[in-house]
Parts: structure tokens; C-alpha cells; sequence
């Protein structure tokens, strides 16, 4: 359920942020000056405490396909592990993202990302898919999958950029994925194989 027709171009940047270690931790592009609009940004995982606040950011990112309270904090409750969130330090977030895995534990879906609007275009939404699939990685998953909007072609050429590739017949499409008129392309990545890839 993946829904990044909301996103925007959060995901793609010219510059990208400062790269950040494997644990939680600031956000900052080198240099910046202090605005509270670009203030530098806290990577770390979600909370039980920031449920209220990540209801209204889905709100705010997704509008009527939000997910509702009860199933946000079911989500939660499930996948706690893989849910990260982007701080500012002032009690609001302005970025998550969430993966779920399989009991098996070999596979995962992303199942939500999303920039607050005020923050897009910084290269946040690119920032967040990494963190997540290093975090997956790290966790033993093999394979992740996603659903995008096909016409969403800036988020369509992230996904590509970090490796992901349509699955499947007619190239990842599925009409009507999420109801009438609603297609979806699935896209896929071997994160086994990119690990073992050489790097440079």
C-alpha cells in the first residue's frame, strides 16, 4: 500500500544531504544556514509517543488515502523495528518511512513514505529510502518491493536510482491495483544482489 503519488518530488535533489551512520541520528547539509524551515532534521526510529503526529503528517502528505488512526497504530505495533522518522525538535516530524516483513523475515514491502510538504525537494524522501534499506539489509531481508503511481515520474526515477526495477509481466503494471482506476507498478529490488554487488 504504498503510496507515493503523495510525495511529490521529496525524493529527488541535486544535492544530496550529508550521509548519515547506521544509527539514529541529525540530518544536516553541510554549511546551512540556521532556518527553522531547513533546521537540521533527527533520523530515528518511531516512538508510541509520536502516533498523534504521525497521523496528522499522513494526513497532511496523503489527504483522503491516509491510513486511519487504527491501522497506523497496528502498523506500528507490527513493524516498529523498520518505521523511521524525521524530527525537527520541535514535536512535529516532516518525513517516515515504514517497511513490513514477512514472517519469514526474507522479504519486505515499504509500505508508506512521505515528505511534509514545507520539507520537499531536499532530497529527504531519498534520505529515508536509504536509511530503510540499510536498516532491511542489515536485518537479513533479501527482497523489497513497492507499489508507485505509473504517472509519477519523479518518483518512478528515484526508485530506478536506488536500484529498484519493475516486476513481473508489462512492466510491473497492475490495473486498478487499489480499486477503479487506481494502477499501480510494482517495482523490485534484490537487495542480496546489491549488496553483493561491487561497489564504485
Amino acid at each position: 500500500m504504498f503510496r507515493t503519488s503523495s510525495l511529490g518530488v521529496g525524493g529527488m535533489a541535486t544535492e544530496p544531504l550529508k550521509r548519515f551512520s547506521t544509527h539514529d541520528g541529525p540530518l544536516a547539509r553541510p554549511g546551512a544556514p540556521a532556518d527553522p524551515d531547513t533546521a537540521p532534521l533527527v533520523l530515528r526510529t518511531a516512538r508510541e509517543s509520536d502516533l498523534p503526529e504521525l497521523r496528522r503528517l499522513d494526513q497532511e502528505v496523503f489527504g483522503e488515502v491516509a491510513y486511519p488512526a487504527f491501522l497506523l497504530r497496528q502498523l506500528y505495533d507490527m513493524y516498529a523495528e523498520h518505521f523511521l522518522v524525521l524530527d525537527d525538535g520541535t514535536g512535529r516530524l516532516r518525513g517516515y518511512v515504514l517497511a513490513g516483513t514477512s514472517a519469514l523475515r526474507a522479504d519486505s514491502w515499504i509500505l508508506g513514505l512521505g515528505v511534509a510538504h514545507d520539507r520537499r525537494r531536499h532530497g529527504l524522501g531519498r534520505e529515508l529510502m536509504v536509511a530503510i534499506l540499510g536498516r532491511l539489509r542489515r536485518s537479513g531481508i533479501k527482497e523489497v518491493r513497492l507499489t508507485v503511481e505509473p504517472g509519477n515520474r519523479a518518483a518512478v526515477l528515484l526508485y530506478r536510482s536506488l536500484g529498484f526495477r519493475p516486476e513481473g509481466p508489462d512492466g510491473g503494471l497492475r490495473r486498478d491495483y487499489f480499486g477503479p482506476g487506481m494502477d499501480r507498478q510494482i517495482l523490485h529490488l534484490d537487495l542480496a544482489a546489491r549488496a553483493a554487488a561491487p561497489q564504485g
